[in-house]
């Protein structure tokens, strides 16, 4: 259901006959019993065996078998609809998600019910690659070809890694921790993927000069990027350093305390409080540092009135057909 009521397209500074919006996230359990069936989902097709999901599914349990990530969704929507209404563009703004319900199917099924025709669609994933853009468009397209002919179309956001609210709101948050521990070094975080999507994504790329950009508004000098939350068979290569190893690193060249900046997620979802606030802590309390993990965006309002700007900006160009490819 729309968590906000339908409006005329035509009202002055919408994008030209776009009457609603569409959040596309991961998904996520919501109790121990949607544990084992989500993980199954996430690795459906890769022959992962249900030992292995097994252990995975204990970091979940910890949490009640709760992932935070439906909630930050919630969360977040219910900050874009204030923030629409507060323009006076009260779009109706529905979620769909890739592997739980709410579901992208259920979501555009809905839509087209509620006599939706263009919808834009807004992925909660920063940065440009496979998994994170191109596999969000397909799985929307797929949603669509599921309700049928009368599904309505939807312009997918590109990623805004590069967008002013974005870079701001984790600028803030990152300044919060510098004034608390202000010699520090500063060790960015973003998603494993294998080498070779890396290779036909624009990911380091971006990665990269997103940090950068974040460091020079903080005055981080000493700032480093690494990855986390790897999965697959260990002889496949993926980005590196591990978030692990770049601790070691850390307190190996004799610092006291440690700023992670888990730049690579827009919520505070289960790669954050499982694998930085509990593993990462774990390996920071080891090595004799004090750790401090900054808030992702979340509902930051920089980022949601980010938001609401490409919501209300022209649909934008389809992204080149070779980027982000498999």
């Amino acid at each position: 259901m729309p968590t906000a009521p339908s409006t005329d397209p035509g009202q002055p500074g919408l994008a030209p006959e776009v009457d609603a919006v569409l959040v596309v996230s991961f998904g996520g359990p919501e109790g121990p019993d949607d544990v084992m069936p989500f993980l199954r989902n996430v690795t459906r097709g890769r022959g992962v065996s249900d030992d292995r999901l097994a252990e995975v599914a204990e970091h979940y349990h910890l949490f009640g078998g709760v992932s935070p990530i439906n909630q930050c969704n919630r969360d977040l929507i219910a900050a874009l609809v204030e923030e629409l209404s507060r323009r006076g563009a009260g779009l109706p703004v529905y979620w769909g998600n890739r592997n739980w319900p709410p579901t992208l199917a259920d979501a555009v099924a809905q839509m087209r019910d509620d006599g939706v025709c263009r919808a834009v669609g807004f992925a909660t994933s920063a940065f440009g690659s496979y998994s994170g853009c191109r596999q969000y468009a397909a799985d929307i397209e797929r949603a669509r070809a599921a309700v049928g002919p009368d599904a309505p179309l939807v312009y997918k956001v590109p990623p805004f890694w590069d967008q002013e609210g974005f870079l701001s709101a984790m600028a803030e948050n990152v300044a919060v921790a510098r004034r608390a521990e202000p010699t520090a070094p500063v060790v960015f975080t973003a998603h494993s993927i294998p080498d070779s999507m890396a290779a036909t994504a624009p990911y380091e790329a971006q990665l990269s000069e997103a940090c950068a950009e974040v460091a020079i508004r903080t005055g981080a000098s000493g700032w480093s990027l690494a990855y986390q939350s790897r999965s697959g068979p260990p002889h496949v290569p993926w980005l590196e350093p591990d978030i692990g190893d770049a601790l070691d690193e850390v307190a190996a060249g004799g610092a006291e305390a440690v700023i992670v900046v888990p730049i690579g997620f827009v919520a505070d979802h289960m790669e954050v409080i499982y694998d930085l606030d509990t593993e990462a802590r774990q390996r920071a309390d080891l090595l004799g540092l004090r750790f401090t993990r900054v808030p992702t965006a979340g509902t930051h309002p920089a980022f949601v009135k980010m938001i609401a700007d490409l919501v209300l900006a022209p649909p934008p160009a389809p992204c080149p057909a070779d980027c982000c490819q498999r």
